[in-house]
């Protein structure tokens, strides 16, 4: 208990000086805490309030009452001082007197404290104290030395802030010779009023009041006459507050327009009161007093605006500071600022009450002005919290955010000159709790102490600073705060990751006065400190204003932040801020695997079906539709990677700033599959975009979404960012957002605050209500998959030079360098002849023949080959396997490619497993460089018939049998046979054995050799059997040896012409059919097919080639007497009958034909 009784009288007498009038009582309450009782009861100023106390309410509400009275009871004793002629000089001593001590007060005139403590009701007289003033008023002639502390009583209103040891004490200032004048009474009459009216009798204080006015008017005393003003316009407010039933107001003339034209004059005589020198202290009280009125004027009217009128509300707003529920009505809520009026709410006042927001405005502008720096910093910043306040109830929030700064200007002076006054004092000792070690006296060194900082306050003087730049259109909570910086924050909505709204949006405000406001904001919280505030201020301007700046700005800006969140880390300040630039991300992607590596999709039932009939070259461009959706939407799979192999994802970053981005922190956001992905620390160039490769590697198989990147900045927290895929409803719906922003791009639809940014998008509810299932980047991760790789092939350099038609091999060996078997491989080739027939059968302007022989050389004269079943189809880890492929010369072909695709099929699996639909193969592809030499051409096909002079000559009987190699056109029976015959040339520059054979079914072939010398032509001819087709195969359209359909004649020809065509199409089949010409390398080992396919069949040859229908044999002979037939000499088919003889003509018709 004494160390508390003393604490309070210390506290006491920081307040009010020792010896001062002042406090008239006094008491302290000291609960206790648990329920000891040991200490209970009342002592020396001390009333101790037990703790097991059930209703201590109500024992507090009856001491306060005790204390009430005792100051009311002493009341009594400042007035019976105050009523002597030495107490009322006392008064009149200054513009602003102070009450000596207790001790040097004067004695009561009447000695009869009862009654006068009593304060009985005035009598009559009273009423002109001029007139009933005893002598005794009178001041005495004797001279007292005023060495007293002041101090006011005024009415209601914001208390004063003053605490009276802050204050000097002044000597008197008046002269000796003046005492003895008798002062006027008009100051007395005024303070008994002020009493009266604090003791609740406002009916005997508003006669006191009336009197002093009168005196102090006329004395021209124009301070305590404002203050006489103040306390008779309250009366009427108590009056009408304390009664029970409200009083009928009357409508020509408001009950406030009286209260109103008293504060306003003395609001008039405050401005007009001038101390008596320029380095008077009264400066600082005229200021105050002055600005206190003003604000009395303003809350008297912004009561009857609010509360719609005079009555109770009105009442409760001045006496009990509570707002009226019009404040609550008709409110614009949102989460970036406080409740505000609507327009129409304020319109709907001024409409009930006759005051309006200018008007009271306008009242209470006349409380700011230079005045205020004769204040205190305290008081300064009391008027200027009330000024902002009402400004802000009002809806001038621009005001409001002016006089804010100036709010802050004094709070951080405050702070400053806080922080310097105790800078000095340290703690004794390092208090560190280090025993045996000398921290400060050692010439070793010493130990650094810093005390904490006190950071209670903080958070209210920083929500004054965002609420002043929110008002100047300056978000500094943009970049948000974040006190767990080891949770990862929320993912960034979708509907705004990929639309640019920056690219559109107007600029709200001026940018030189925002950017001023905003090195204030940062130059605040750096006084506090708060270091992370200080980050987030910088990087939230350096997000919104970042277009507006200049490169130093964003430089010093940027260099603040980073430092400010380095010195928060060092302090142990756990908070962090969110990522700031906005959005880094533009695109992602997924690097292709090398194609040695590229897993591909292929149906189970390839591996039990039956090798088709149609080549491999052929399928997939035999499409008759130029426009098919099914093949479409069959080549937009999804990408397929291998499971426990690299990957690498290429992830596009944009730094819209004129400085380099460092990023602490980039990783893949990613659901589905798990997936190792080392994060990456770099740096971003400024006005860049800057793609990144970040290299993964899948777990499991499965299905793997990649829904954007996680991005962390140096000291800030970790981010989410989600990057949609780009189809064709997200570019609706983004082109449907551009579209809004850009139509109200420059447009005046908003108006005041309501046009800051963050205000816009709230109101665009048409395009922000549209809401649509948003798609990622998604991946196949397929099982591990086998890896071979060409160990050694047989070509040198991997090329190949053959001669047109010859034939070569080429070797190639395989190692599986995988830790999984291959039990499939197939080969497949491409040249560089395959893509423009391919290209000619999908246009199809080529005619039915151009077709066939096109389909006919891809198919039957391949550049490469491969046996299937006589190769190998299982390779196990670390195994080598060879592969022997065919290599054919054909003219025209430059380059070909070998693919070797394998798979680990048959894998095992459980009972229970479903057997899986697909497989994925890889591919090997081999190129190989050729080279083919055309060094033989054939030309001018011709089939001619035996003419009769070379009958004799091919008759072949069987006695010159044997001669027939002499004689290689010789025949049995020459009208079966025809003549074949083709002219060789040999463009290379050595010479080639040509041989050509004839394979019948039914005779011996027939066949000739030659040698062509180079740069010759030689002419090679054989006997040809002449053969007649069924006229069924003749009948067959020409085939199409692909599965294309719809093949359609370009050419309009007549049936008869079709007919014609089919004909000579198949006649040439079986002419190729039978007749083979070969090549050999003189003197050396090469040989080859030599390619009759690009000779034509005529009309003229076809009817040699085909047996007739009906042969007609016409022979001449003679008969003799007896009947026998002679012989008639025939030579070269002409006979010679002898002249004037009669001869008979022969004729034997023999049918050809089936029928």
């Amino acid at each position: 208990m004494p160390t508390i009784q003393a604490q309070f009288s210390e506290v006491l007498n920081d307040t009010v000086p020792e010896g001062s009038v002042f406090p008239l009582a006094k008491n302290c309450f000291v609960f206790e805490e648990g329920d000891s009782g040991a200490s209970l009861g009342t002592h020396q100023g001390l009333v101790v309030i037990p703790g097991m106390m059930g209703n201590k309410k109500l024992y507090v509400g009856t001491l306060l009452a005790d204390l009430c009275s005792s100051i009311l009871a002493e009341f009594a004793s400042v007035v019976q001082a105050l009523e002597t002629p030495l107490g009322n000089e006392y008064l009149n001593a200054a513009l602003f007197p102070v009450l000596p001590p207790a001790s040097d007060m004067p004695q009561p005139l009447e000695n009869d404290p009862p009654m006068r403590s009593s304060l009985p009701p005035l009598p009559h007289q009273h009423s002109q104290p001029e007139l009933a003033t005893p002598a005794s008023l009178l001041r005495s002639k004797t001279p007292t030395p005023l060495l007293m502390k002041r101090n006011s009583s005024v009415g209601p209103g914001p208390a004063s802030p003053y605490r009276h040891s802050s204050l000097p004490v002044q000597s008197s200032k008046k002269k000796p010779a003046t005492i003895g004048a008798v002062s006027s009474h008009g100051r007395l009459f005024k303070v008994l009023g002020d009493f009266f009216l604090l003791a609740g009798r406002t009916m005997d204080a508003s006669v006191w009041y009336t009197e002093a006015i009168a005196m102090l008017k006329a004395s021209q005393d124009n301070v305590w006459h404002a203050s006489a003003l103040e306390g008779l316009a309250i009366v009427p407010v108590l009056d009408a507050w304390s009664a029970e039933k409200p009083d009928v107001v009357d409508e020509e003339k408001q009950p406030w327009c009286d209260i109103a034209d008293k504060l306003s004059q003395a609001t008039s005589l405050y401005y007009r009161a001038a101390p008596q020198s320029d380095t008077d202290s009264s400066y600082s009280f005229v200021s105050w007093f002055y600005a206190r009125a003003v604000l009395r004027h303003t809350y008297i009217l912004y009561a009857c605006w609010s509360a719609k009128g005079w009555g109770p509300l009105a009442f409760s707003t001045l006496l009990l500071a509570v707002p009226p529920p019009t404040l609550l009505e008709d409110t614009v809520t949102d989460a970036k600022k406080m409740k505000r009026m609507s327009y129409g709410a304020f319109q709907r006042l001024t409409t009930a009450t006759g005051i309006s927001r200018s008007m009271i405005a306008d009242i209470l502008s006349q409380s700011h002005g230079p005045w205020l720096l004769h204040l205190g910093t305290r008081e300064r910043i009391t008027i200027l919290e009330h000024v902002a306040a009402m400004y802000g109830i009002l809806g001038y929030q621009r005001k409001e955010a002016y006089v804010l700064r100036e709010v802050l200007g004094c709070v951080m002076d405050l702070i400053v000159c806080g922080r310097e006054e105790t800078g000095g004092s340290r703690i004794a000792g390092t208090g560190l709790g280090i025993q045996g070690v000398d921290v400060g006296n050692g010439s070793q060194g010493s130990v650094g102490i810093r005390t904490n900082d006190n950071t209670i306050g903080n958070d209210s003087v920083l929500r004054v600073v965002k609420h002043i730049c929110k008002v100047h259109g300056i978000d500094l909570e943009a970049v948000k705060l974040e006190s767990h910086p080891d949770h990862s924050s929320q993912p960034l909505p979708t509907h705004d990751t990929a639309v640019d709204t920056n690219l559109f949006q107007d600029t709200f405000g001026w940018p030189e006065l925002q950017i001023g406001i905003v090195r204030e904001a940062i130059a605040v919280a750096e006084a506090l400190p708060d270091y992370p505030s200080v980050a987030q201020f910088s990087l939230s301007a350096l997000r919104t204003l970042h277009l507006v700046m200049s490169q130093g700005d964003q430089h010093h800006l940027y260099n603040t932040a980073l430092k400010a969140l380095s010195t928060a880390k060092r302090r142990g300040d756990s908070r962090c801020v969110e990522y700031w630039s906005g959005q880094p991300l533009v695109s992602i992607e997924i690097v292709p695997l090398p194609l040695v590596r590229l897993p591909l999709e292929k149906p189970i039932s390839l591996l039990a079906e039956a090798v088709d009939s149609v080549p491999p070259v052929l399928v997939g461009k035999t499409d008759p539709f130029l426009y098919n959706p099914r093949r479409m939407a069959a080549g937009q799979s999804s990408t397929l990677l291998v499971q426990k192999e690299a990957f690498d994802v290429v992830i596009t970053l944009r730094n819209p700033f004129v400085f380099d981005l460092e990023l602490a922190s980039l990783s893949l956001s990613t659901t589905g599959v798990a997936i190792e992905a080392k994060p990456l620390t770099l740096v971003v160039p400024a006005n860049s975009f800057h793609p990144v490769t970040i290299t993964a590697q899948s777990l499991e198989p499965g299905l793997l979404c990649i829904r954007g990147c996680i991005v962390q900045a140096p000291g800030g927290a970790i981010r989410e960012f989600l990057l949609p895929l780009a189809t064709s409803e997200e570019d609706t719906r983004h082109e449907r957002t551009r579209s809004a922003i850009a139509c109200e791009s420059g447009r005046s639809k908003y108006s005041g605050l309501e046009a800051r940014l963050w205000e816009k998008p709230d109101k665009r509810s048409s395009v922000s209500a549209q809401k649509m299932d948003t798609q990622f980047l998604q991946c196949k991760i397929v099982a591990e998959q086998p890896l071979l790789r060409i160990r050694r092939t047989s070509l040198t350099h991997g090329a190949v030079m053959l001669y047109n038609g010859e034939r070569s091999s080429i070797r190639i060996t395989l190692e599986n360098v995988s830790l999984l078997p291959v039990d499939f491989i197939h080969l497949t080739f491409d040249d560089s002849t395959v893509a423009p027939a391919q290209q000619a059968l999908t246009e199809g302007e080529s005619s039915v023949f151009e077709t066939y022989e096109t389909e006919y050389d891809l198919i039957h004269r391949p550049m490469f080959t491969w046996d299937n079943k006589a190769s190998r189809q299982d390779v196990s880890p670390g195994e080598k396997v060879v592969l022997t492929v065919s290599c054919s010369g054909k003219v025209g072909c430059t380059n070909g490619t070998i693919h070797i695709s394998y798979a680990y099929c048959h894998r095992p699996r459980s009972n229970l497993e479903k057997p899986p639909e697909v497989f994925h193969t890889r591919q090997l592809s081999y190129p190989v460089l050729v080279t083919v030499y055309h060094m033989l051409e054939c030309y001018g096909l011709d089939i001619l018939p035996y003419t009769p002079d070379m009958i004799d000559y091919a008759a072949v009987t069987d006695e010159n049998a044997t001669k027939r190699m002499e004689k290689p056109l010789q025949v049995r029976d020459p009208e079966d046979w025809c003549i074949f015959s083709i002219e060789v040339r040999n463009t290379y520059g050595i010479p080639f054995e040509v041989s050509f054979e004839v394979d019948e079914n039914d005779a011996p072939g027939e066949s000739t050799m030659t040698l062509v010398p180079p740069g010759s032509t030689k002419r090679v001819i054989l006997p040809l059997r002449r053969f007649r087709l069924p006229e069924e195969q003749i009948a067959h359209p020409i085939p199409t040896l692909s599965d294309r359909q719809f093949v359609v004649s370009k050419a309009h020809l007549s049936p008869k012409e079709e007919s014609m065509q089919r004909e000579l199409f198949w006649y040439r089949e079986e002419l190729l059919k039978r007749v083979r010409g070969r090549w050999k390398e003189n003197g050396g080992s090469r040989f080859g097919d030599l390619s009759l396919r690009q000779q034509r069949l005529a009309l003229p040859m076809l009817s040699v080639l085909q047996v007739e229908d009906i042969r007609v044999h016409l022979c001449i002979r003679t008969y003799g007497h007896d009947r026998e037939p002679g012989v008639i000499n025939c030579t070269a088919g002409s006979y010679f009958p002898p002249v004037d003889e009669f001869v008979y003509l022969h004729t034997k018709v023999t049918n050809m034909s089936c029928e």
